[in-house]
């Protein structure tokens, strides 16, 4: 049975955990007796917390299960990717991208435009390439769109799949023109051969496939009483086990005419919008099938809800070892899928980043001077600036300026219309509000140099930070204020 993470609402959970704290002990939520709930008649657990290690029992709760699997138990550390096999897409040209095996987790996105349209097509795919895109995918529905093929392929910097639905033809015609990858939709090209006839082309020109099957693709939903008693009662329990069910189902299905020819270059996904659903779709799939798996939140909506269901689903499931390259889906500008996609990763630590890391405060009351438009400038700049991780931290007053100072190889803390700035906890500067943006970047790209040439390293402090003189009396400054008897500290001009 899938892991179920229990959620309550009890603040008990908070006393266990701090309880746990103190005795030394590592907490993880666990269910135990199952129990009958007399407000709607579901099973339930009653769950308790206990210590991973030695398993004492910190506190009994009642709380109910949501019928998704999350991490099996709290952990600092991320679980080791699943072995799979690998495929590799690309050519000489463009180069090769691995996905699976002991490659990092690679990242896509899909053009807006038409395919068609030659110039367009090429500019839209090498702006996301330059944005950290390993590969692009692009729509295929006419034949003039797989003709475009042959004249776009020479152009571009990144491999570029075929996405193909309703028309085996343009499978084979992008295959013809030197696509380096198809992608099949099992809900709309379901002849067995059909799929044969594309098998055959791809194996001969040794061109990946990815078998993406999508939760609005499948007729068969409407069938779900049926479908659900032949494929067994396992996920008769879950909100949506039919749907969970028949994509497994398609998967199976299309993957047996993929042995008959042998043919397991093959990347598989299993796309919802409920990413709760993605996250047990590719949970039961990661355990059934070792092809590596494309993960993706299917029309996840505007980027302020996209992102969200996105980071929720791939996050959990990256953090669980799941998933060899991703793509997020945004009704806006996808160059946000490429960058958002490569922050993920970068968080999880999935991937190695690339350019500089921003920390930066929301800003509260105590906020004296434009930490927003100045945040803005200093990520444009160093986008473009700097290439190493740098962690930079731009911070607006004293509360966790001099922590961050401290924690980054680069960072500024400010007030009243000034800015101290550190480099590897070392003060270098304190200037003016209007020089901050130059002096900070100048620190950056110096330390950048400083690095390149081997005589400052990533996150080695050259001093211990000690904060009680940056800011005025800074020690004495923060006594005061808790007292009472001022209102702010302010920068003197040092």
């Amino acid at each position: 049975m899938m892991q179920r993470r229990v959620f309550t609402n009890d603040i008990g959970a908070a006393a266990a955990f701090m309880l746990a704290k103190i005795t030394k002990h590592t907490p993880f939520v666990r269910p135990t007796s199952p129990w009958k709930s007399r407000s709607h008649g579901c099973k339930n657990f009653a769950p308790q917390i206990a210590c991973t290690h030695c398993a004492t029992r910190l506190l009994f709760l009642r709380g109910f299960t949501h019928q998704f699997a999350l991490l099996p138990r709290y952990t600092h550390q991320m679980q080791e990717r699943r072995k799979t096999r690998q495929v590799i897409v690309g050519d000489d040209r463009v180069g090769r991208v691995k996905i699976g095996g002991d490659a990092p987790v690679s990242v896509q996105t899909m053009n807006a435009g038409f395919t068609y349209d030659i110039d367009a097509c090429v500019a839209e795919i090498n702006r996301y390439a330059d944005a950290g895109a390993d590969m692009v995918r692009v729509a295929v529905p006419e034949r003039k769109d797989t003709e475009a093929l042959r004249h776009i392929l020479p152009q571009v910097k990144v491999p570029i799949v075929a996405d193909v639905h309703f028309h085996y033809q343009r499978a084979l015609e992008a295959v013809e023109a030197g696509v380096h990858k198809i992608r099949l939709n099992p809900g709309n090209i379901s002849d067995r051969d059909q799929v044969l006839k594309v098998i055959d082309a791809c194996k001969e020109r040794k061109i990946p496939i990815r078998i993406g099957v999508n939760e609005g693709s499948i007729i068969e939903r409407r069938d779900k009483q049926r479908r659900a008693e032949e494929l067994g009662m396992y996920f008769q329990g879950h909100k949506s086990g039919h749907l969970l069910a028949l994509m497994i189902a398609k998967l199976e299905e299309y993957l047996e005419i993929f042995a008959e020819r042998d043919f397991y270059d093959v990347v598989i996904s299993a796309k919802s919008m409920d990413a709760t659903l993605c996250i047990d779709a590719y949970t039961e799939i990661s355990k059934r099938f070792d092809h590596p798996l494309h993960l993706g939140v299917t029309h996840a909506g505007p980027k302020s809800t996209g992102t969200i269901r996105s980071t929720i689903a791939l996050g959990t499931l990256l953090a669980n070892g799941i998933g060899d390259t991703i793509r997020l889906s945004y009704a806006s500008d996808h160059i946000d899928e490429v960058k958002d996609g490569l922050e993920i990763l970068y968080c999880l630590g999935r991937r190695e980043r690339k350019g500089a890391e921003m920390i930066a405060c929301p800003t509260c009351g105590r906020i004296q001077v434009d930490l927003f438009t100045l945040v803005k400038e200093v990520e444009a700049k160093l986008a473009k600036e700097v290439s190493l991780p740098i962690k930079v931290a731009v911070m607006g007053c004293i509360v966790n300026g001099p922590g961050e100072a401290e924690g980054a190889d680069v960072a500024v803390f400010a007030g009243d219309r000034r800015g101290i700035i550190y480099v590897q906890g070392q003060k270098v500067a304190n200037v003016p509000e209007e020089e901050i943006l130059d002096r900070l970047l100048l620190e950056c790209t110096n330390f950048q140099a400083k690095v390149r040439r081997g005589e400052a390293k990533l996150g080695e402090k050259s001093v211990e930070i000690v904060p009680p003189d940056p800011i005025g009396e800074l020690g004495s400054g923060v006594d005061k204020i808790r007292k009472g008897l001022v209102d702010k500290i302010t920068i003197g001009g040092r």
